[in-house]
């Protein structure tokens, strides 16, 4: 792939302010906090009725003029707890941005022998084991509505992905695995957990007895937000441990998780660079990111004289024209 190289001299600062749509985010979780393969064209701060995201959104450019914006989830200095994400500033940022899809990493704990150490993993499907203290919904009380859920990971998304990692020699090191669906011909289940504790020996044996495949702190409520924002969201997971239910292993702890981030930076960067070719040409055919489109305009339950006005204003910003402010 060929990138849009920057014309400003190294640590000139960048442009505050981007006027083109841009149609493709990339979230970074633990150990991926930019993207060293593309080169920014802007740096914006993004205002929300939820707060301002994780950190500050970074624009990149392909050669072909195809803009990225890339979100570090825990900040440019991984100084926000997985409880303290502020999810929904994120997600209605880059829904401002014009975005249609999101691809997001995230470091995951394994709950199964075959998804080993620096694998990569595809889930399709969640088991929310948060504790109700994060905010996983823009509407509120006196604006109702609900959002499908079933697949909680974009189908199409989830494929071109899929189809992506799988390719051969795309993975560097010995042995490594890109797990998905086809290849283990079942569910891929993520569970997701509060933390910042990692989970008890007897906790992660209950999760791996339910066919969990992975383990993280991040899936919820990031992607309930994106299907209720319309857009195309799909997790990318990197393997750093087995979790607390191989007594075999050590107990996980924060330097074997960054240990193994950091060997399997480079894939990540791999498989990042080969996505945003292969989405490019994707998303202009039209062919990934519109399923969604109009979904939430008559998911709202609660009747239009119902409805409070600051509520609207606030909806608004991410779905403009959707319901009328009188």
């Amino acid at each position: 792939m060929s990138l849009h190289r920057n014309s400003k001299s190294e640590g000139q600062p960048l442009p505050t302010e981007f006027h083109e749509p841009v149609t493709l985010a990339v979230i970074g979780g633990t150990g991926l906090y930019k993207l060293d393969t593309l080169t920014a064209v802007a740096k914006l701060t993004v205002s929300t009725p939820w707060g301002f995201p994780s950190s500050p959104i970074t624009i990149s450019k392909t050669e072909s003029g195809f803009p990225i914006a890339f979100l570090a989830r825990h900040g440019l200095h991984h100084d926000l707890l997985p409880s303290d994400v502020p999810s929904r500033a994120n997600i209605a940022a880059l829904k401002k941005l014009g975005v249609k899809c999101i691809i997001a990493f995230s470091a995951v704990g394994s709950l199964q022998k075959h998804i080993k150490p620096r694998d990569f993993v595809l889930p399709n499907q969640i088991i929310d084991r948060t504790k109700g203290i994060r905010p996983s919904t823009f509407f509120e009380k006196g604006f109702v509505a609900h959002a499908g859920f079933g697949e909680p990971f974009d189908l199409k998304l989830n494929k071109i992905v899929a189809e992506v990692g799988v390719e051969k020699n795309l993975l560097q090191g010995d042995n490594l695995i890109f797990h998905t669906k086809e290849t283990l011909k079942d569910d891929v289940i993520l569970v997701c957990m509060e933390g910042p504790a990692f989970s008890t020996r007897a906790e992660s044996r209950l999760y791996k007895s339910w066919g969990g495949s992975v383990i993280n702190m991040s899936a919820i409520p990031e992607s309930k937000l994106a299907r209720e924002a319309e857009i195309a969201y799909q997790m990318i997971c990197m393997s750093t441990d087995y979790d607390a239910w191989n007594d075999q292993e050590e107990p996980v702890t924060v330097e074997t998780v960054i240990g193994n981030l950091s060997a399997n930076s480079a894939n990540a960067h791999i498989l990042a660079e080969r996505l945003i070719d292969r989405l490019e040409t994707e998303i202009k055919a039209g062919n990934v990111g519109n399923d969604l489109a109009g979904s939430m305009k008559y998911s709202v339950s609660t009747s239009p004289d119902g409805v409070k006005r600051e509520l609207l204003e606030k909806m608004h910003y991410l779905f403009p024209g959707y319901w009328p402010i009188h």
